[in-house]
């Protein structure tokens, strides 16, 4: 115990010193070790806060097809992303993640760029999984849907996630390492229960491209894009195992498979709750248009639960889709305040020396209320559930774009610094095929 103790005081005392060569003192915390590096993109992906929450677009958009053929269309050319990202975060493996790679391989134009893409992301994500976090969480507790009783539950949400960052990283990695259970767990017990215990509709019913009253009126192929947005947004933020680099031990082998086998995991069994969910649905319309006893519409995930296995086990699923979507939005503020303390030590925002100051628990405290400032006050400005997410899913993805444009152009200003045995190949775009190079994964948990 006391060798493996000094092997991992040895080791962050090597990080510490491989930060300073890339031009910053170590301030934060540095105890993650990689399955907490990965918790925490994992959490943000939550696929029982994106699945669930806007699966009802998705069906009505493209129907059964939608959800057989999206989500995996989608989750492979997330992982090409994530496999791009994860090659810049070996070689730079700081706080604020995209926005410190552009700014060395692009300047600070491109840097500002993306880093307020990131911002806007992050922002717009803390609101559409807060936000519909409260909403679900409502009723659960028994209060009238008023929109002052949402917002005031939505405004207690932002108050745990922040004070919970405040507290130490290490009460972040224990609640993300807790959300990796719950998903996993939740997500095999729904499936095992609606496999076994309901009956299944035809193999033909998953290719049927049915929308069931779009919100626009255009073509199929149209709407089955537009349909991907459920399974686009449930994979934003898996840029959170970055942004904690510098409060990682050995982040140069765990951040990037962080990011990678986040997307990985959550692609197999998002996918498999999405087949099972859509395999038992017992009649479209009746799904989409299901109501609650105060006459509103409740999700169709609920509705399918609710008409195959009974209201109790719809109860408990709405029970652990509020506990992933909290889970969810902890993580996310912890991905968005390591951004503006990135910033902030860079004198690249206003008042950067107040929002990038460590408090006492050697967290970036004020960076962390300014993060929940403002999703609060952006939900004064939120619309419809899918703007807040098509918002988040455009600045999130500008913001992975910019790096891995200027990863492939500046390719051998950084490709060198990778650490050995992450895995072997040309750059970008050998991180677009890396299977082109020869494989030298090195698992480092």
């Amino acid at each position: 115990m006391k060798a493996a103790k000094q092997l991992s005081q040895n080791s962050q005392g090597n990080d510490s010193q491989d930060l300073e060569r890339l031009g910053y003192v170590q301030e934060l915390l540095r105890t993650m070790g990689g399955f907490s590096n990965f918790a925490i993109s994992f959490s943000i992906i939550s696929v029982l806060t994106g699945a669930v929450t806007l699966y009802d677009y998705g069906l009505s958009m493209g129907g059964p097809l939608e959800m057989t053929l999206g989500w995996p269309l989608v989750t492979v050319g997330t992982l090409l992303v994530a496999l791009s990202m994860a090659e810049l975060s070996s070689a730079l493996p700081t706080s604020g993640a995209m926005y410190h790679w552009s700014a060395e391989l692009g300047g600070p134009t491109w840097a500002w760029f993306t880093v307020w893409f990131n911002i806007i992301g992050l922002v717009t994500v803390i609101v559409g999984i807060d936000y519909g976090c409260a909403r679900f969480l409502v009723p659960i507790l028994g209060l009238p849907s008023k929109n002052s009783t949402i917002l005031l539950v939505y405004g207690v949400i932002l108050l745990s996630h922040g004070l919970i960052n405040q507290y130490g990283v290490r009460w972040v990695a224990r609640f993300n390492d807790l959300s990796v259970a719950v998903h996993i767990l939740g997500v095999v017990i729904l499936m095992a229960s609606l496999w076994f215990f309901v009956p299944k509709r035809p193999l033909a019913f998953l290719l049927q491209a049915s929308p069931v009253g779009p919100p626009v009126h255009a073509p199929y192929a149209w709407l089955f894009v537009l349909g991907l947005l459920q399974a686009q947004w449930t994979y934003t933020g898996f840029d959170g195992s970055a942004h904690i680099a510098e409060e990682t031990i050995d982040p140069r082998r765990r951040a990037p498979w962080g990011m990678v086998m986040a997307v990985v995991v959550s692609g197999v069994f998002g996918y498999l709750l999405v087949l099972s969910l859509t395999s038992v649905i017992p009649d479209l319309q009746r799904v989409l248009n299901t109501t609650d006893a105060g006459g509103k519409t409740i999700p169709a995930v609920l509705a399918i639960v609710q008409l195959t296995i009974g209201e109790r086990a719809g109860a408990a699923v709405l029970v652990l889709t509020v506990l992933a979507m909290w889970f969810c939005g902890m993580a996310s503020v912890t991905s968005l305040s390591r951004t503006f303390y990135s910033l902030a030590r860079d004198k690249g925002m206003p008042l950067w020396r107040s929002w990038g100051r460590i408090g006492a628990h050697q967290t970036p405290a004020r960076a962390i209320w300014l993060s929940v400032s403002l999703a609060f006050l952006a939900l004064i400005y939120s619309g419809a559930y899918s703007v807040v997410t098509s918002i988040s899913v455009v600045g999130f993805y500008i913001s992975y774009i910019i790096p891995v444009y200027l990863g492939w152009r500046e390719k051998q200003r950084w490709l060198t610094k990778r650490a050995p045995g992450i895995w072997a190949g040309r750059a970008i775009p050998s991180m677009f095929w890396p299977w082109l190079g020869q494989s030298s994964f090195a698992w480092s948990w």
